[in-house]
């Protein structure tokens, strides 16, 4: 059973940074398209980031877009969300997941993952 493991989470203050790193030890990450989705409370699970395994081609949503940053260590076969000015409505459990490549449409795929992480908390608050 393939189990991705997500690291770096914690509580932050508005305008602070976390980097999230995702890995799958005993697994090869570098054969799939890689990244990340989050859960608020009472919320859907929203796709944030991902980077593909072909190109290295990264895809954002809007609510993220210059202030993240994926990307993905060959050598660790990890892949890393780097968060920076991080506001209040980024708190969500993030949780990392590999698939194909779907290209734009991955982080509108969620049900076409093929493994997923536990999730990790990340929480913005003063």
């Amino acid at each position: 059973q393939v189990q991705l493991v997500e690291s770096g989470g914690g509580l932050v203050q508005p305008g602070g940074s976390l980097r999230l790193s995702c890995a799958a030890p005993g697994f090869t990450l570098a054969h799939y398209t890689v990244g990340w989705w989050r859960q608020a409370p009472g919320k859907g699970r929203e796709g944030v980031s991902c980077i593909t395994t072909s190109t290295g081609k990264t895809y954002y949503s809007d609510s993220v877009k210059g202030r993240f940053t994926i990307s993905r260590d060959s050598a660790k076969d990890t892949v890393y969300l780097q968060m920076v000015n991080l506001k209040p409505e980024d708190t969500a459990t993030y949780y990392c997941a590999a698939g194909p490549d779907y290209g734009n449409r991955w982080l509108q795929t969620r049900y076409g993952m093929d493994y997923w992480g536990k999730g990790s908390q990340v929480t913005v608050s003063a």
